[in-house]
């Protein structure tokens, strides 16, 4: 009979030191991964990567003949899906940051901790997977007719939704026509503005403003510029943004907030390409693209009569939708990995081991700032931080906090505790609807204790004996 392997693709093990070859091989075939293969010689470790294909690399960095630097600098350029976890005798936090900005999936330091070795090697597997199902997931959703993925690499998205989008942008980047980005706050609209400059191929600068709140004459110098003696103060002539974006990209955020002086200015470099700097009596030639976002409805403002009709045509020749990041649950752990990372490296410390119950919390929070939401909450957890694994705690607060604050901006008479509750007639019993919220929150932590637990606010040995109370019941 023919024993199964798992993973289907081996597990390479590339490390000088025998015993330590044997340890993690033991180890982890005890755990049921019982495809492993060890190399003792890190010149020979390329060339079972070949032979071979393995799912994960575990990779130690002290080694003679070639160090483990440069066999992961060679792997991530001819194996960037492969994830790398580094074996280092070298606990300072420095050389773990600089694996970690190289490139490595994770770090384990010697002497190895069994269990770290398993939730590592797990975690990386399960990855592997992930990248493996959005690969082909991507395909059937248009991903692989994608010729720019670099360009939208700073969106980081597992979602089929987004890959659309991505495709969708990049095939009317190269037009130069006026694109609408719309989205909520924080979900990545001039992010995806500079890709689509960057697609576009546009030599000139891509060049942003905020033009909320900015006055008609203020707007007006700030895009065209003005020339000297046009107005009290104008000592020098000075360029405008419009002239810093000549052949290439101008980025007008928050577009829905223009003033209606403004919108007339702006609707005639729409159409035809035309501006005139304060103070000057001829028109110049504009050679930038635009694209504005807003997160509002710009439907809405044009039949309030606060957006003119015919900007909101000339802008919307392109338009692209950016969704929340809750309808983009999928990206969540993803986005929580890669803002652990940057956090660690802007502070200078080390990535801390982020829990699986993490991104299951997560999941129940609606996000109502999006990504800009979750990286603030990721980088204030990393700050807090001090060791081991990091803490759910802060990100529960985080949680509580905004729903809370959420609950005051409602009426206050109607909710004075931000939450209100309705009950059928009759009422349930104190112990019935203690039942119905432990039942709720557990469905909610996808019958995770530990997250239930931190919903509630209770401890998870308290939830766990009112659990092993209502089984007797």
């Amino acid at each position: 009979m023919n024993k199964t392997l798992y993973p289907a693709e081996p597990i390479l093990v590339v490390d000088d030191e025998e015993a330590i070859l044997l340890s993690i091989d033991t180890i982890l075939q005890l755990a049921g991964m019982n495809n492993v293969l060890t190399c003792a010689d890190s010149r020979r470790a390329l060339e079972m990567i070949q032979k071979y294909h393995p799912s994960v690399i575990l990779l130690d960095l002290n080694m003679p003949h070639l160090s483990g630097e440069a066999v992961q600098e060679g792997l991530i350029g001819l194996y960037p899906h492969i994830p790398i976890i580094i074996i280092t005798g070298r606990i300072d936090a420095e050389s773990a940051v600089e694996c970690m900005k190289s490139g490595a999936f994770d770090y384990i330091v010697k002497p190895v901790n069994e269990k770290r070795l398993i939730e590592t090697v797990k975690k990386s597997l399960q990855y592997k997977e992930l990248l493996q199902e959005n690969e082909t997931a991507g395909k059937k959703s248009g991903k692989d007719q994608l010729k720019n993925p670099q360009a939208f690499a700073a969106l980081r998205s597992h979602s089929p939704k987004m890959f659309q989008i991505f495709t969708y942008a990049e095939s009317v980047a190269p037009t130069l026509q006026p694109v609408l980005i719309r989205g909520e706050t924080g979900t990545g609209k001039e992010l995806m503005a500079r890709a689509i400059h960057t697609v576009s191929g546009c030599p000139g600068e891509f060049v942003a403003v905020n033009v909320a709140g900015l006055d008609d004459n203020v707007f007006a110098d700030t895009l065209y510029g003005h020339i000297k003696g046009a107005f009290t103060g104008a000592e020098n002539q000075r360029p405008g943004l419009i002239d810093k974006a000549a052949n290439g990209t101008l980025f007008l955020d928050e577009i829905g907030d223009l003033s209606p002086g403004s919108q007339i200015k702006l609707l005639r470099l729409l159409q035809e390409k035309e501006y005139m700097p304060l103070g000057q009596d001829s028109n110049r030639r504009s050679t930038a693209r635009i694209i504005a976002s807003t997160h509002v409805d710009l439907w809405d403002l044009q039949n309030r009569e606060l957006f003119r009709q015919d900007l909101h045509y000339r802008l919307r020749t392109h338009r692209i939708l950016l969704p929340p990041l809750r309808e983009r649950p999928e990206d969540i752990g993803l986005l929580v990995e890669h803002f652990a990372a940057w956090s660690a490296e802007a502070l200078h410390r080390p990535k801390p081991h982020i829990p699986r119950e993490l991104t299951t919390m997560l999941l129940s929070y609606q996000f109502p700032g999006n990504i800009r939401e979750l990286q603030a909450m990721v980088f204030d957890a990393i700050a807090r931080h001090k060791s081991g694994v990091l803490s759910l705690a802060i990100f529960r607060h985080h949680i509580w906090q905004a729903s809370r604050d959420e609950g005051r901006s409602r009426d206050v008479e109607e909710q004075p505790q931000g939450v209100t509750l309705a009950f059928a007639e009759p009422l349930p019993t104190i112990k019935e609807a203690t039942r119905m919220l432990v039942e709720t929150a557990m469905q909610r932590a996808g019958h995770n204790q530990t997250i239930a637990a931190l919903m509630l606010g209770i401890s998870q040995q308290a939830l766990s004996k009112r659990l092993k109370n209502r089984q007797k019941d």
